[in-house]
């Protein structure tokens, strides 16, 4: 999209990706998961002169949220996260809402799986995925809250279903690349392999 700023930081202990999505043309800007600490993000964004309005999660799991508070705070930001999400927020974001940050729009796609509240977000040509996809893998299901079922429609019905020129920016460095094409991922990433629900339970249980 012209004029959308996207900057992806890694941050704390566990190789977290924290990001910033702005609009060039009227300095709006988001945050992405701040994770353990967000500072590096607020740097960031003083350097290329971005106001950060909305402080949004992929999840509720600490190592994507424990600076949220502070952080939101600290920007003066309004927290974001699907209702679902035992975080306190400010705002509390639906399967296909859209927040908007100038002429930047980031849409909110519902793909639950490793945790009930997870999501997705869509700006312009930018696929922020946490803990659902990363590059080459996806998130695990053996958690409390998580669901294989859910996570089968995520991957396979979902993302499967976005175009291929996406590029995925995912919540971890756990891959061969911090990001990736979609298209490629729906190629070479064995977890967005088509499969049906019983042939992905199974796969999901192999070690």
């Amino acid at each position: 999209m012209p004029g959308m700023i996207v900057r992806q930081i890694l941050l704390g202990p566990m190789a977290n990706f924290g990001y910033l999505v702005g609009d060039e043309t009227t300095g709006r800007a988001a945050a992405i998961d701040p994770s353990f600490d967000g500072r590096p993000l607020e740097r960031e964004a003083r350097r290329l002169g971005l106001a950060i309005d909305l402080a949004l999660a992929t999840h509720g799991h600490p190592d994507h949220v424990q600076d949220l508070e502070r952080f939101a705070r600290a920007a003066g930001a309004k927290v974001g996260a699907h209702r679902l999400s035992p975080i306190r927020k400010d705002l509390e974001l639906e399967d296909g809402q859209r927040l908007s940050l100038g002429q930047v729009t980031i849409e909110v796609l519902h793909t639950p799986g490793h945790t009930p509240d997870g999501v997705c977000y869509l700006a312009g040509d930018a696929l922020f995925t946490g803990d659902t996809l990363f590059v080459g893998e996806c998130g695990r299901v053996d958690l409390p809250g998580s669901d294989v079922r859910a996570m089968h429609h995520s991957l396979l019905v979902r993302l499967r279903g976005l175009p291929d020129h996406l590029t995925v920016y995912p919540g971890h460095d756990y891959g061969s690349a911090p990001a990736a094409r979609l298209g490629d991922q729906k190629r070479d990433n064995h977890t967005l392999r088509p499969r049906t629900y019983e042939e992905f339970a199974r796969f999901m249980g192999e070690p």
